[in-house]
């Protein structure tokens, strides 16, 4: 395809109800959308950035500047592009994977729906619908919590995953086990709030049969977390850690890591995401979706990757009334504890541009090519 013209839009959308983590409360969710013009069609990309660098380095005001500066006038000045070819020819710009990210999936979404298939398609999915878990945020007290798992389990999600950080660990946890029973899947998240010393306090959580704890330590010490996974008998789960597949499989053979978290933003792409998900397939470690409160742009871009094989573990692919109470796409609905998959061209929703417009933070920025 000719890229013709790359938009930036920042859109404002409020959350149903504060989510907090290790790393603060979050009320609403500042959205930076990437529109990319073809001569085949559009195309719509979503950025997993926060509006402050507290998750990740990348921050949406730094995304924005990094793809009009860098990103889309080196796409801009290709005489053609396939989504395949993005990482190449952004390889030049050190990180930034969020907003690489966010410019694949829109040339990805252009390129499938000119060739009329689906993301599911071009992924490889093999399944029609996924199984859904919910994030938890940490909440104001116990019964808060318990309040709000109970409207989760009533809704039917699968799977239950705690936010954890230090003062906010065992009682919650053994809170949420007692009410759902011994058999139900519940994991922790702890963004990696501890540290090599709080090794022996983690090893209590064993007694609450977790499907995992994730990334308890900070992202850059893949060490500490193999320390801590021949330590504790619950499996240790690495998610801010795994940034592209050479370092999933590094972590995979040092015994850090049993089950990976994929997210395909801060892996810098779907088609990169994919390649973890058959790295992980080839060694017999499963992996799971995980969420960045995604609108249904993103959403529908998950649920799709979350169809391949290897997720084996419900991920935090949840409805779109988890988060918002309008989504700028048709809302996605829990059924059965299942999300579909969809199966129309591209990421297989048409945006709600309308929506957009009334939601815009500041005029989109428009970076168009210069014929010669």
């Amino acid at each position: 395809m000719r890229l013709d013209a790359v938009e930036v839009h920042l859109v404002g959308m409020p959350l149903v109800r504060s989510f907090e983590t290790s790393f603060g409360v979050q009320t609403e969710r500042a959205v930076l959308l990437v529109r990319v013009l073809t001569d085949e069609g559009e195309g719509w990309g979503e950025c997993v950035a926060g509006t402050d660098p507290v998750y990740s380095s990348e921050y949406v005001g730094a995304v924005a500047g990094v793809i009009r500066d860098y990103l889309a006038p080196t796409l801009l000045g290709l005489e053609s592009i396939t989504a395949a070819g993005v990482d190449g020819a952004l390889r030049y710009v050190v990180g930034h994977r969020m907003a690489k990210a966010a410019l694949e999936a829109a040339v990805l979404d252009a390129e499938s729906r000119a060739a009329g298939v689906s993301f599911g398609a071009v992924f490889g999915a093999t399944r029609t619908s996924v199984e859904c878990g919910v994030s938890v945020g940490i909440a104001p007290s116990i019964d808060a919590l318990l309040d709000e798992v109970c409207g989760y389990v009533d809704a039917g999600y699968r799977r239950i995953k705690l936010k954890i950080k230090p003062g906010w660990d065992l009682e919650p946890v053994a809170a949420v086990r007692a009410l759902l029973g011994a058999d139900a899947l519940l994991q922790v998240d702890a963004n990696t709030a501890y540290t090599l010393a709080d090794v022996d306090h983690l090893r209590r959580l064993d007694d609450f049969g977790l499907v995992l704890i994730e990334q308890p330590f900070v992202e850059e010490d893949v060490a500490a977390h193999a320390v801590l996974a021949r330590a504790i008998s619950t499996p240790v789960c690495l998610d801010e850690s795994i940034v592209s597949t050479a370092v999933a499989v590094d972590a995979i053979d040092r015994g850090a890591t049993s089950i990976v978290n994929i997210k395909a933003g801060r892996v810098g792409g779907y088609l990169e995401a994919v390649r973890i998900h058959d790295a992980c397939v080839e060694r017999g470690v499963p992996v799971w979706c995980g969420g960045m409160l995604e609108t249904g742009i993103g959403r529908a871009a998950n649920v799709a990757l979350a169809a391949l094989p290897g997720f084996t573990l419900p991920g935090d692919t949840s409805a779109s009334d988890r988060y918002y109470a309008d989504d700028l796409t048709e809302p996605f609905v829990l059924r059965d504890g299942h999300l579909d998959v969809p199966t129309t061209p591209g990421f297989g929703l048409e945006v709600r541009t309308d929506l957009v417009r009334a939601w815009a933070l500041r005029e989109p920025e428009t970076l168009v090519h210069r014929r010669h």
